[in-house]
């Protein structure tokens, strides 16, 4: 599996012949292309058409954050595995209201399944949270009688809401309160983490749609517009709770972020660079764990979860086998 760059010194990404490397204050390191999928830039770096050449002809991709740690946007190579026949298909799904709200019930149903999860996981470590897990299945289970995309995500942002409830109580730590979702900016420390999370997850769904046939600019639960990708909005949604919350709830309770890794800026709250470096470090340890596949009955990493999900996408499309979103077994 290709690695994954990060990027968060002040610099210049050149090329040199066949490969590449960033200098900064620091000297210069050099980047391994031939193992290289996608960067992630987090400083201020140079760049210039020659590189984005090179990178193009690797199939590299970068994906690029502000100061404060927003994306902001991606260089995406010219889609070395289209198919004008998946396109076509993808938009037949689109264009169809009855094939587009049934995937965006599963995308909805499969995020709250593994909201379930995570909650069970602490219910049986001693924290009461019964009476939000049944609230988000009673939500749950009226997915099937949501007539439009709307409804359908009205379900998903209330069993959310009550889902939030419980961070606090699986916390338990005064320098972590929940208080309410906020966002651009996050109001709090936890609503740092949750958005910065949510955002590398995003990169990351994208990044492994680019090794697939599907088009990321067509999505189903998060409208296709003038956004530029959508598609991996609706897949990440069913990873969050397992992949960027539980890293969350790892990091705070063993202590490994602090209260110190974070700074006031545009009237809220956001991870400063070491809060950053830390969180990236450990997501990305998180995308290469691996958890027993029961049908493939082999390990694999989350980062492949997220691939084989695409491809159940592909087959989807195809009309080889409805859509089933991953459920976790812990």
């Amino acid at each position: 599996m290709k690695k994954t760059i990060y990027i968060f010194s002040d610099g210049e990404l050149k090329r040199k012949q066949n490969t590449i490397f960033f200098e900064s204050e620091k000297g210069r390191k050099y980047v391994p292309v031939e193992n290289t999928g996608e960067i992630l830039i987090f400083g201020e770096v140079s760049i210039n058409k020659r590189i984005l050449e090179f990178l193009s002809q690797q199939e590299i991709i970068l994906h690029f954050f502000n100061h404060y740690g927003y994306y902001i946007g991606s260089f995406y190579p010219r889609e070395h595995l289209n198919s004008g026949y998946m396109v076509l298909k993808q938009a037949e799904h689109y264009l169809d209201d009855e094939k587009r709200l049934l995937l965006a019930r599963l995308f909805v149903w499969g995020a709250l399944e593994n909201i379930k999860k995570v909650l069970a996981y602490y219910i049986n470590r001693g924290t009461e949270l019964e009476e939000i897990r049944e609230k988000v299945e009673n939500l749950q289970n009226g997915i099937g009688d949501a007539q439009t995309i709307e409804e359908t995500m009205a379900i998903e942002g209330n069993a959310r809401d009550y889902y939030y409830r419980s961070f606090d109580k699986i916390l338990a730590n005064t320098d972590f309160i929940f208080e309410e979702r906020t966002r651009r900016p996050p109001r709090n420390r936890l609503n740092a983490l949750i958005s910065f999370g949510n955002s590398l997850l995003y990169v990351v769904t994208l990044s492994e749609i680019y090794k697939t046939h599907l088009d990321p600019r067509i999505g189903y639960l998060h409208t296709t517009n003038f956004r530029r990708f959508s598609l991996n909005l609706d897949v990440a949604e069913v990873f969050k709770p397992i992949i960027v919350d539980r890293l969350i709830f790892t990091l705070i309770n063993k202590g490994m972020i602090k209260k110190s890794h974070f700074e006031k800026r545009l009237n809220g709250i956001v991870l400063n660079e070491k809060g950053r470096m830390r969180f990236v470090e450990e997501m990305d340890k998180r995308l290469k764990a691996t958890i027993q596949h029961k049908k493939l009955r082999r390990n694999v990493s989350y980062r492949r979860l997220i691939r084989l999900e695409l491809y159940k996408l592909e087959k989807h499309f195809m009309d080889e086998a409805c859509y089933q979103p991953f459920v976790a077994r812990w």
